[in-house]
């Protein structure tokens, strides 16, 4: 599996996992907090230069983004037809910054650096006897790494599509998709299984 961590040494990546976390949450707070438009307006910005300031070429750093932006513009059409353009507007503004934020935070933290801030914030509910705290940093870590390969994936059945010369629908896109996820799932956790890291 193939990640979205950028090896560097910026500043962002020097901060604690757990700083970066908590920024991110404080940060989409004060996105969708406001109705004024200029506020996310300015956080867009902000994330944009935090996030293209990585050293990066911009073509790597947009590939993994654009299906996620695609889905933003989506949404945010859907808006303008249901409701308002400033709505439409808004919505635009809030998630397009959060998602670039997002991709600096995970462009800048290892997957184990996840896992273990994950845990470590999960474990007062594992003293409660609510949940297992490295199940659960395991899982977010597992989300994290599957998120560049069913892009990649996507992108291969797109291309074999074209190959064939078959028209690139939905509805023909996702079923292979699906079904390649689901399988890889199940030997991924067949693989955790055989290993005893979830000895519960």
């Amino acid at each position: 599996m193939r990640s979205l961590y950028v090896a560097g040494d910026t500043w962002l990546h020097r901060l604690k996992p757990a700083i970066k976390l908590g920024a991110l949450a404080v940060f989409a707070a004060a996105v969708f907090v406001t109705r004024n438009p200029v506020v996310p307006g300015v956080a867009l910005v902000l994330a944009g230069l935090t996030y293209f300031g990585l050293g990066q070429p911009l073509r790597s750093a947009m590939r993994p983004l654009l299906p996620i932006l695609a889905t933003v513009a989506l949404v945010a059409l859907f808006n303008l037809l249901v409701n308002s353009a400033g709505e439409a507007l808004l919505t635009l503004l809030r998630l397009s910054a959060l998602v670039l934020m997002a991709a600096a935070v995970t462009a800048t933290t290892g997957i184990s650096d996840f896992i273990d801030t994950i845990a470590a914030a999960a474990r007062p509910l594992e003293r409660a006897g609510l949940v297992k705290a490295s199940d659960i940093g395991l899982a977010v870590g597992l989300v994290i790494r599957f998120v560049p390969e069913i892009l990649a994936r996507y992108q291969a059945i797109r291309e074999a599509h074209a190959a064939r010369g078959l028209a690139v629908r939905p509805s023909t896109l996702l079923g292979p998709l699906v079904i390649q996820t689901l399988k890889d799932a199940d030997s991924i956790a067949a693989a955790i299984d055989a290993r005893g890291i979830r000895a519960q």
